[in-house]
């Protein structure tokens, strides 16, 4: 056995024996008793301290319950106080309610008339908008003229003078000392010279002697003379056959009496081109003629047909000269026919040469079998007829028109900017193009800058428009700036082509002739009559510019013509 063992032996027998001790003493009692012993004290010790914690806690008690009473006492009263404090303030309370409900009816009626009177207010502002709008396009109307529409001045009411800014020079009227006059151009003589004589003052002195200088003064007149040439032809008489002959007459000679080609151009020329009415044509060429001549109404009415139908040539080789021109101006107008509304359409070119054609419709039926619909390689200038874009390779827009349609902007939408800046920039574009030498060109700087002036001035244009939209009663400023932007190269077409005019002014002018025309006729009979006064009016045009001969010599000629050919 070794140290480790014995060791542990000897602890275990020693615990046992203390174990044995501890059984010993509970067996006999001695451990209970002083287990009791030791309870007993550490008992009376606990109940000893605990009489003396019930002691103070019932004296703390007692302490609690006073400070309790006294603070009930004192809660009692600032209660007391509060309910005093609160029943005023309940009254307070109710009397302000009672001041908010009349203050919220009487507030309640105010907002109610406020609401009357706003919606009044809306009401007459919208009635006075409304008003404002029709007076604005009524007094667009009634201002509309020649310098600021497409109305001709004829029809403008307020034709205004135009003035003199000359200053006076103080000069009397007419030509000044130095100046080399232009008189009268002196014609050739029909009679021999009539040489007065001298007067008596120089027959009776001898001192007057002739210098070699003779002064000549012309009187001319005009002599009207009725030639009438009148063949006569015997009858010859077949006994057998019965058969009657005579001799053939001149072509022209058809009835017992027939008009010369002067009296028929007379005629034809103070009625169509003079806008002469019948009645006062044939009153007119009886004067002349000391009442020998009296032609009928039915012969003045039918000359435009005859015209026309001898000319047929003539006006193919015009309508053929059109097609090859690059520039062509086109226009229409309103034209009465049996009381019924048809067009007259116009194509000219800018070197004079036109035709006028009749049409009963507008649009793409008006314009064909013109040089509008065959002339696919012209560019047109025209009014913004839309119709007139399907054709072409180009298009310029008449800028005498936007400058008119500018200044009736500046007129009814005074509050606008770029109405003002366009017209200014218009004729500045005017000005530079008329004074081009057309063999310099354009300056491509000068050009691009007018652009993008114009490109800037329609995008203020837009700006002013979204932040106070146009008045429904007046459009036409609005549809102005939206033309412009959608067909702009149309608009500067002049800019870059030098061949192009920056007017229509030429088709306008033409049309005027017809005008006149409608104005004196006032309705045409039929729609032939219309279109065989275009056919002959477009003939005159052409005879005008032949510097050969004088229209009337030219038109006389025509009607001279014995065979007449068939119109197209």
């Amino acid at each position: 056995m070794n140290n480790y063992q014995y060791e542990f032996i000897t602890t275990l027998q020693y615990r046992v024996k203390n174990l044995q001790a501890q059984v010993d003493a509970f067996k006999n009692g001695f451990k209970y008793l002083q287990m009791d012993a030791q309870y007993r004290s550490l008992l009376h010790t606990e109940e000893c301290r605990i009489r003396k914690l019930e002691f103070e806690l019932s004296k703390a008690h007692a302490q609690t319950i006073d400070v309790r009473n006294k603070w009930w006492d004192t809660i009692e009263d600032v209660y007391k106080e509060h309910q005093k404090e609160l029943a005023a303030k309940n009254a307070e309370i109710r009397t302000l309610k009672k001041r908010i409900i009349l203050v919220e009816q009487q507030r309640d009626a105010a907002l109610n008339k406020v609401s009357e009177q706003r919606r009044e207010l809306y009401e007459t502002k919208t009635y006075l908008e409304e008003e404002k709008g029709k007076n604005l396009k009524l007094t667009a109307q009634i201002n509309r003229d020649y310098e600021n529409s497409s109305k001709p001045s004829s029809q403008s009411p307020h034709h205004k003078k135009i003035s003199n800014s000359r200053e006076k020079s103080g000069r009397r009227p007419g030509g000044q000392p130095g100046h080399k006059g232009h008189g009268r151009k002196k014609q050739a003589i029909s009679e021999p010279v009539i040489m007065l004589p001298p007067p008596e003052e120089v027959l009776e002195d001898p001192d007057f002697k002739k210098n070699g200088k003779v002064i000549h003064k012309q009187m001319i007149n005009l002599r009207f003379l009725l030639e009438v040439n009148e063949y006569a032809a015997e009858v010859y008489y077949n006994s057998k056959t019965g058969e009657r002959r005579h001799a053939q007459f001149p072509e022209g000679y058809v009835n017992d009496v027939n008009y010369g080609g002067s009296v028929k151009a007379l005629a034809f020329l103070l009625n169509n081109e003079c806008c002469v009415s019948i009645d006062k044509t044939i009153k007119l060429i009886s004067n002349l003629t000391d009442g020998k001549l009296s032609i009928s109404k039915g012969m003045v009415n039918g000359l435009s047909k005859e015209f026309s139908m001898k000319t047929d040539k003539e006006k193919k080789e015009v309508f053929a000269s059109l097609m090859q021109k690059p520039i062509l101006h086109t226009d229409n107008t309103n034209a009465r026919s049996n009381g019924s509304s048809c067009f007259v359409f116009i194509v000219a070119s800018p070197d004079g040469t036109a035709q006028y054609y009749f049409r009963e419709s507008k649009g793409h039926a008006g314009i064909k079998g013109t040089p509008v619909d065959l002339n696919q390689s012209a560019i047109f200038i025209h009014d913004h007829d839309t119709t007139f874009y399907n054709y072409g390779s180009g298009h310029q827009e008449c800028i005498a028109h936007i400058l008119r349609y500018c200044k009736d902007s500046i007129q009814n939408e005074p509050d606008r900017k770029w109405n003002k800046k366009m017209y200014k920039l218009l004729r500045e574009m005017v000005h530079y193009r008329n004074g081009i030498d057309e063999t310099e060109g354009f300056d491509e700087k000068t050009v691009m800058a007018f652009e993008e002036r114009y490109d800037s001035i329609l995008e203020e244009a837009r700006e002013e428009y979204e932040y106070i939209p146009p008045s429904k009663y007046y459009r036409d400023g609005y549809n102005l700036y939206k033309r412009m932007k959608k067909y702009r190269s149309s608009h500067l077409l002049f800019l870059h082509d030098i061949r192009v005019p920056h007017n229509n002014n030429m088709a306008e002018r033409l049309l005027r002739a017809y005008k006149r025309k409608q104005h004196q006729v006032m309705s045409f009979r039929s729609n032939e009559s219309i279109d065989y006064l275009c056919q002959s009016m477009s003939m005159l045009l052409s005879l005008r510019q032949d510097s050969e001969s004088s229209v009337y010599d030219s038109v006389s000629k025509i009607f001279d013509r014995q065979k007449a050919g068939r119109t197209t």
